[in-house]
């Protein structure tokens, strides 16, 4: 999914629209076709409104926030059968992942495709099409419009259609439960 985003913050006493364009990290997966994904934005742990006239997104070395910190990304989830086709190459789409979503990529569980867990809070929206979200305890079908608050959770999305899924998804760091923070702090 193509995305635009329009950057508007205080210039000169005045709000402005700094940047109007397509994010700089957007990326088109080749080892998983379909696959597309876009950061939006990331902010730190303490944000401020004063824009610094650079764009985070081009700097960030995770996707992964620190407690506090915040990452907006956009997926696009190709249908499950792109997983099954006898020419997908689990390993060089693992190596791609690693590239396009550090921080991330590296939480994926070898021996369960798909599944991770994120030491974050996050708000998901589905934009467009169906996914599926797989959990410990079952999967829930989610179609567009639909909203998922998560709290650290085990998970995979899961695309049982035969079209691609579009997924808006809000990280926010956390520490866990116990208190501790997480290794971004």
């Amino acid at each position: 999914m193509k995305i635009r985003r329009v950057l508007v913050a205080n210039s000169e006493g005045l709000s402005r629209v700094i940047d109007d364009g397509e994010p700089p990290r957007a990326t088109v997966a080749v080892e998983t076709p379909g696959f597309e994904q876009t950061l939006v934005w990331y902010t730190p742990a303490v944000p401020t409104t004063a824009h610094s006239g650079s764009d985070p997104t081009v700097t960030t070395r995770t996707l992964l926030p620190e407690p506090g910190g915040t990452s907006f990304i956009v997926l696009t989830i190709p249908p499950d059968a792109v997983y099954a086709d006898p020419g997908f190459d689990p390993k060089a789409a693992a190596a791609e992942a690693a590239r396009n979503s550090p921080g991330i990529a590296e939480l994926f569980e070898p021996d369960n495709p798909g599944m991770h867990t994120t030491p974050t809070v996050d708000y998901d929206v589905v934009l467009d099409g169906e996914l599926w979200l797989a959990l410990d305890e079952g999967e829930v079908r989610l179609s567009a419009g639909d909203v998922v608050v998560q709290h650290g959770t085990r998970h995979a999305w899961r695309n049982k259609s035969d079209k691609p899924a579009t997924l808006m998804a809000v990280l926010i760091g956390a520490k866990d439960a116990t208190g501790s923070a997480t290794e971004g702090e």
